[in-house]
């Protein structure tokens, strides 16, 4: 993946979405390699546009001469787990760029509309040398923090029928969004969403940065996707200039640690119960001579048992 192979990328993000055991190994031997990449989240609502809007980004972008990596967030099945694609669907005229790589990934019931191995899949566009990668997420509104945490840039796409701009306050959006478009601006009331949300922002107490609002037209004609790309721009450095960027980056990897790190114990614990570690243990709770959270804290408190239980995988011990 690293010398440019586009099939061993699909592998590895197909390896990390389903959490592969050796997800953790990977991500870090590609790490030395990120931190190079600019990502842009786009959300908002459904029905708003945004897998249309990611194509003219997409097409802007590669004009300039930058390569670009997609991550589009797909509502996943309840039954078997998988992504409906539609998303891809929208963007089938890069299909042929080979400085254009698109992946879907499936919400999986997380929280935030994203996947858990979103991140994951967005580092290794970043190692695998992509400029920019725009991440688009399902449009759930309140949840939609997830998105702010991941991108440096978050842009949140609006349509005229978006209806009284009290409710986009109380979905969150107001709080994530560093750029505000009102997208399909041919259709009524376009004006006025733009003119409300305006006035809306200049309520908010004084910051660094003025949220602009972009009116686009992304289905017919690209109106208004260059302002966009400039208003990313103008983002991007002030984000670099102020030190925003920096200070973003290090709180990520204090949060990417913290994640990493209860993901692998929490996969090696339920490894090595399944696999009979803690099986006295787990007999007492199962005819009730103890509770489970006595039991938890036993183990908890017991360095020896939690130590052995974290230096096994799959029944074998894993040096520390």
């Amino acid at each position: 993946m690293l010398a440019g192979d586009r099939v061993a990328l699909a592998k590895l993000i197909t390896l990390v979405e389903n959490r592969h055991p050796e997800t953790t190994a990977v991500m870090s031997q590609i790490h030395h390699r990120c931190g190079r990449a600019y990502t842009i989240g786009i959300t908002g609502p459904p029905g708003a546009g945004k897998s249309t809007l990611v194509d003219r980004l997409i097409a802007t972008l590669r004009a300039g001469g930058q390569s670009v990596g997609v991550v589009a967030i797909d509502p996943s099945s309840p039954f078997s787990g998988g992504a409906v694609l539609g998303d891809r669907i929208r963007m089938q005229a890069h299909s042929l760029d080979n400085q254009v790589f698109i992946r879907s990934l499936s919400t999986r019931g997380s929280h935030g509309g994203l996947a858990r191995a979103t991140h994951d899949v967005v580092q290794l566009l970043d190692a695998f040398g992509k400029d920019v990668v725009l991440v688009e997420t399902v449009g759930v509104g309140q949840t939609e923090l997830d998105v702010m945490r991941l991108a440096d840039t978050t842009v949140v796409v609006l349509v005229p029928e978006a209806g009284d701009t009290v409710q986009t306050m109380k979905a969150g959006l107001l709080e994530i969004a560093d750029i505000f478009v009102v997208n399909k601006a041919d259709r009524d009331g376009a004006l006025r969403i733009k003119t409300e949300l305006e006035m809306m922002l200049q309520l908010r107490p004084p910051v660094d940065w003025t949220i602009p609002v972009v009116l686009t037209e992304a289905a017919v004609s690209g109106m208004g996707v260059a302002e966009l790309v400039e208003a990313i721009e103008r983002h991007r450095a002030f984000w670099i200039s102020t030190g925003k960027g920096a200070a973003h980056a290090a709180a990520s990897r204090r949060e990417e640690f913290v994640a990493v790190l209860r993901e692998e114990v929490s996969r090696r614990v339920e490894a090595n119960v399944r696999n009979g570690h803690c099986r006295a243990l787990l007999q007492r709770i199962e005819r009730g001579e103890i509770d489970p959270y006595r039991a938890a804290l036993e183990i908890v408190e017991d360095e020896a048992a939690l130590g052995a239980l974290l230096r096994q995988r799959n029944g074998a011990t894993v040096s520390s």
